[in-house]
């Protein structure tokens, strides 16, 4: 299986480490020749595609894909793959399936309640807008041109290198507090099963939520994530008085918790890390956070 990857990031790199040893070929696209050349000496053969550059051989990598997989953020008018590059995956002859990595924000704020896919799209701010605009596009997109085309909704995702953990070990580990607030996440090997489950069983249209099963409050992940280290939590701080960029400002609010049964009765995937506790305990055990 031949696949092309739009934006080679974290959940991206965990989605090849994944498939590669099954046989996959991965080709991929990132913003710098830096780390294309450094993917290429990987075995990922990867070119530039960034506002200001596109390399030309990113078509040949359409034309011979079986498998896109876009993880690429809009931008101010919406889908850079789909206005860059629209006609010629129409035109890639192998091509059976496309997947978009979107975000549960599109949902908004339901003020604690529960969501799953049946939910009607509600955004509560421009970012979410644009991207509950372009899953439309895509989804359209495939409709139109009978492509199987697959929206993946996530929630804050963590994994090796970036946890709980990880921010006590480097003294960034924030305790913020608002009442009622609670989050889903999601661990990125569970992401990548997901990702591997839809490429074997593709549904045009479909979209599925790929979250955890227990919403819960950031603090308490961060005092899970300490009483696993044996180190005292960091003091809590009122959201009113917390520092917070404008974009982490936002994600505060919005409260939902999210469902994502359609992966297991559909897929048939079982999470690895059902919880945030089960995916910490892991990543503990793989050395991650402050050593004493």
């Amino acid at each position: 299986m031949k696949l092309l990857v739009f934006g080679f990031g974290y959940t991206c790199r965990h989605v090849a480490e994944r498939l590669r040893p099954g046989g996959a070929q991965i080709s991929a696209t990132v913003r710098s020749q830096a780390k294309a050349d450094m993917l290429t000496r990987s075995g990922i053969r990867a070119h530039v595609f960034s506002p200001d550059r596109c390399d030309p051989a990113v078509t040949g990598d359409i034309a011979g894909a079986e498998a896109i997989l876009v993880s690429i953020p809009p931008d101010g008018s919406g889908d850079p793959v789909l206005a860059a590059f629209a006609d010629m995956i129409v035109a890639a002859p192998h091509l059976r399936w496309i997947g978009y990595l979107s975000t549960v924000g599109v949902y908004g704020d339901h003020a604690g309640g529960w969501v799953d896919e049946a939910t009607p799209a509600a955004p509560s701010d421009v970012r979410s807008q644009v991207r509950a605009d372009v899953e439309q596009a895509w989804l359209a997109f495939g409709a139109v041109n009978g492509i199987a085309v697959h929206i993946f909704r996530l929630p804050g995702i963590y994994g090796p290198g970036r946890n709980q953990l990880a921010q006590l070990a480097a003294g960034t580990a924030r305790r913020i507090v608002k009442p009622g607030q609670v989050f889903n996440r999601i661990h990125v090997a569970d992401i990548a099963a997901v990702i591997e489950a839809s490429l074997r069983q593709p549904r045009a249209g479909a979209i599925y939520n790929v979250s955890d099963d227990e919403p819960a409050p950031a603090q308490d992940v961060v005092r899970f994530a300490a009483d696993l280290c044996g180190v005292p939590p960091p003091p809590e701080i009122p959201f009113e008085s917390a520092e917070l960029s404008p974009m982490a400002r936002s994600f505060y609010g919005e409260s939902k918790r999210v469902r994502s049964a359609l992966i297991r009765s559909e897929l048939g995937v079982e999470l690895r890390y059902p919880t945030y506790r089960e995916g910490l305990t892991a990543l503990r055990a793989g050395g991650e956070g402050p050593t004493s």
